[in-house]
């Protein structure tokens, strides 16, 4: 039984009768493309130069792929705003919505106003490697508005075109406070597993919060640490770097070796960038979690020692709160929408001072 048949609710607005659409790449101008880049050698978007995926590991060069993060901004008066793409054929996921895996979520001024998903149907009998599909939403009042697409949180992109009604607007979106963004690097969780849509992952609610700019580097199972991924962060000089890989560390020895290393290398290069570290939430189901949070912790502590100001510490143990924690995970580990808001929640008087220090050091 198809739900939508009988369910009106359920069912997914296509563009097929609207007769006025102009189509845009969305790579191109007034568009404005923000945590992935398009190659043109690949023809995909990407969240990291191939040749550094490549060199970290088999899993992050996949990952890299994935366009967790991945935003393009406009202004438009349109009445509507429509979307095709071409995705990989990625089977969905036991534990995640395939909104969240394979959709789109469109905001209008920052606020929710729909998702734009395949159909499952259309994921099932994929057999060239790829995922043909369209939607649309609407905006009938004519205001411009800023309009944020956010890309797929476990999938790729190959092609993305936007749909506006012929004659509207679309101009450059409303620029960012700050210029450089906060980069986030970490594991499935920073990454956004297992969030109902791409938007309410952690590093997105903070980044509409605040208004920043931001880069998800969180790789799922692969955010160990590795040294060229702390050179490369370590080049981009970010406005704030969010330290979270706790959870991928294969163990508490492996995070002794690489956590401080991690954070010295950012800080040559960056003296004056804020450094936020936060230890795994999921502290329910590992019986190492405490020793892991101390590592995290000593690497804080050595720094506020050694004279740096700029070093924050967020204890992972009490992101998903008290009361309902076990609702916060669809797993045990990853966070659903709940969990997701708590950890935004509990980071966020931190990340506020933090940005507050790179703004002054940016100004």
């Amino acid at each position: 039984m198809d739900i939508a048949q009988i369910d009106e609710n359920f069912k997914l607005p296509l563009p097929n009768g609207e007769t006025d659409i102009e189509w845009l790449n969305a790579n191109q101008a007034p568009f404005d493309l923000r945590g992935v880049f398009y190659s043109e050698e690949e023809k995909l978007y990407r969240r990291l130069p191939k040749d550094v995926a490549d060199a970290t590991s088999a899993g992050v060069a996949g990952l890299s792929k994935y366009t967790a993060g991945g935003r393009v901004r406009f202004i438009t008066n349109s009445p509507y705003v429509a979307i095709k793409c071409v995705i990989p054929a990625n089977l969905p996921m036991n534990h995640m919505p395939l909104s969240g895996s394979h959709g789109f979520a469109i905001y209008a001024d920052g606020k929710f106003a729909g998702f734009f998903p395949p159909n499952i149907a259309d994921v099932a009998k994929a057999t060239s490697g790829t995922i043909a599909f369209q939607g649309i939403r609407y905006f009938p009042l004519y205001l411009l508005q800023d309009m944020c697409i956010y890309f797929p949180l476990y999938n790729g992109v190959f092609e993305l075109y936007i749909g506006i009604k012929k004659g509207s607007t679309v101009q450059t979106p409303t620029p960012y406070p700050m210029e450089k963004p906060v980069v986030f690097y970490g594991s499935s969780i920073t990454q956004g597993g297992c969030a109902s849509r791409p938007g309410n992952d952690y590093a997105a609610l903070l980044s509409r919060k605040f208004h920043f700019d931001f880069i998800n580097l969180g790789f799922s199972g692969n955010g160990k640490g590795e040294q060229i991924m702390a050179d490369y962060i370590a080049a981009l000089h970010p406005a704030v770097f969010v330290l979270d890989y706790d959870h991928n560390a294969p163990s508490v020895e492996h995070l002794q070796q690489t956590h401080y290393n991690m954070y010295y290398t950012f800080r040559k290069e960056n003296p004056n960038a804020p450094v936020v570290m936060v230890s795994k939430p999921d502290f329910d189901n590992d019986p190492n979690a405490a020793k892991r949070r101390a590592v995290i912790y000593e690497t804080y502590a050595k720094a506020k020692k050694n004279g740096d100001k700029l070093v924050y510490f967020v204890d992972g143990e009490k992101l998903f709160e008290t009361d309902g924690r076990d609702g916060c995970t669809v797993d045990g580990c990853h966070p659903n929408d709940l969990g997701f808001y708590r950890m935004a929640k509990n980071i966020m008087p931190t990340l506020k001072t933090a940005l507050k220090k790179a703004y002054k050091k940016n100004k």
